[in-house]
């Protein structure tokens, strides 16, 4: 965990927007002399970070290593709530259970797990997710929403509009979502997104949003099983993305649109998730834990219940299901 006076002096550097601050400045707002000053400017260029010194000018950070640490992720971070705290491991098996560890000591709302690698990544319905290291975001958030516990499924939604969102400010490519919880780019898959949650009957604890998203893998990075299916945002731009870059602006979205739901509800999100949505308009197949029903998707409802009109006009609320698209 990050010392206050370490996230004091990367929240001043972020908003000095790439010009110098003198140390004495630095020393006013951490509150301590200059030579601390200079032994945390030290510790930030142990770990990668590169700061340019300049005698009356001061210091600024010219660059960064290609890491999610939390120090990585604090500098640029434009948010109030989301990422206040964060958790970054090396490795780990899933940040999804810290997350949960962590929820049920109570941790605060926004908290944030991000690991470099997961050794067992998990999807919806327990399936595995890829996660090598240094390649991807593997993340999860704490959120805790005075909410009753049927509201839960939407921040599945709202968590993908986010992340499409921050994929288009990122890079020139069209992403799209496929009902809940997958994020694709030219028919492949490239995130997938997990929401649980810790609740009694009428009301949420908090809820887990788990996020995965291929970011720098080339394709020789994926098992032989996986590459029809799966792709990275550097397969499909051409180029590598800074990771921590793309996790401020999913945090700094998903902030936004959290307060637009907890005020106005899922209503106004309705038709921007709709926007993104490939299979929207399309004959699918969805395949539920009671059987298949194909049909034609005509929409979301304002809780997010995908709709299914059959070959008889009879629509079907769909809660959760797998979907195929028909081609």
């Amino acid at each position: 965990m990050q010392t206050p006076t370490r996230k004091r002096l990367l929240e001043a550097f972020t908003a000095a927007s790439g010009e110098f601050l003198s140390g004495q400045a630095l020393a006013d707002i951490l509150g301590c002399s200059r030579t601390a000053v200079w032994k945390h400017i030290e510790e930030l260029r142990k770990e990668g970070f590169e700061l340019e010194a300049v005698r009356k000018k001061g210091y600024r950070i010219v660059s960064t290593m290609d890491r999610v640490t939390e120090n990585e992720i604090r500098l640029g971070l434009n948010t109030n709530l989301l990422g206040n705290m964060i958790y970054y491991l090396e490795s780990t098996d899933s940040t999804q259970k810290v997350a949960h560890q962590l929820s049920q000591e109570g941790c605060p709302e926004g908290t944030l797990v991000i690991a470099e690698e997961q050794t067992n990544g998990r999807g919806r319905l327990t399936r595995q997710w890829h996660s090598p290291k240094y390649t991807g975001v593997w993340m999860s958030l704490v959120l805790r929403p005075k909410l009753p516990p049927q509201k839960a499924p939407q921040f599945t939604l709202i968590a993908a509009i986010a992340v499409v969102q921050a994929i288009e400010e990122l890079i020139s490519v069209i992403p799209e979502i496929k009902w809940p919880n997958d994020i694709l780019i030219n028919g492949k898959k490239v995130t997938g997104i997990l929401t649980e949650l810790q609740a009694d009957s009428d009301k949420i604890h908090s809820i887990i949003i788990g996020i995965g998203i291929n970011v720098n893998q080339a394709e020789t990075d994926f098992p032989d099983e996986l590459r029809s299916i799966a792709t990275s945002l550097a397969i499909e731009s051409g180029n590598k993305l800074s990771r921590s870059t793309l996790i401020q602006h999913i945090l700094a979205n998903l902030e936004k649109y959290y307060e637009i739901y907890m005020e106005r509800g899922f209503a106004p999100l309705k038709i921007l998730w709709e926007s993104y949505a490939i299979s929207i308009g399309k004959e699918i197949i969805a395949r539920t834990v009671t059987g298949s029903i194909s049909g034609r998707a005509i929409g979301i409802s304002d809780e997010g219940v995908l709709k299914i009109q059959d070959s008889n006009g009879v629509i079907h609320d769909i809660y959760s299901a797998d979907i195929e698209v028909k081609s």
